[in-house]
């Protein structure tokens, strides 16, 4: 017990890497099929982000314009949602389920649009 009481946050901590890690491989997994569907591809990093290295068929709203710039994104289409880490990609993930988008996926680093 002594070992939870003083490892606990690194467990946790590492549980949270290996759900990213996993989850992201499991949306690349889904990409092929989430484009035949006409996934609109959302890149949420910054403009000058974006600008320096960004993945064909992407559309970049920067997180913090999201809110005011829903009605740029398709409702009944998948959504994919990128960024740099897949921290802001998840926070916009959460925002766009909170505001009515059914299908939401957070494929975490950008690059992984790549695959």
């Amino acid at each position: 017990m002594d070992f939870l009481k003083n490892y606990w946050p690194m467990l946790a901590l590492a549980l949270w890497f290996g759900y990213k890690w996993w989850n992201a491989r499991r949306v690349v997994a889904l990409l092929p099929a989430l484009k035949q569907q006409g996934a609109t591809l959302l890149d949420v990093r910054s403009v000058a982000e974006f600008a320096s290295a960004n993945a064909p068929g992407t559309v970049n709203i920067p997180l913090q314009e999201l809110g005011a710039r829903l009605d740029e994104i398709p409702r009944n289409t998948p959504v994919v949602v990128g960024c740099a880490s897949g921290t802001r990609s998840g926070m916009a993930k959460m925002l766009l389920k909170k505001k009515g988008f059914a299908q939401v996926h957070n494929i975490g680093a950008w690059p992984n649009f790549l695959k």
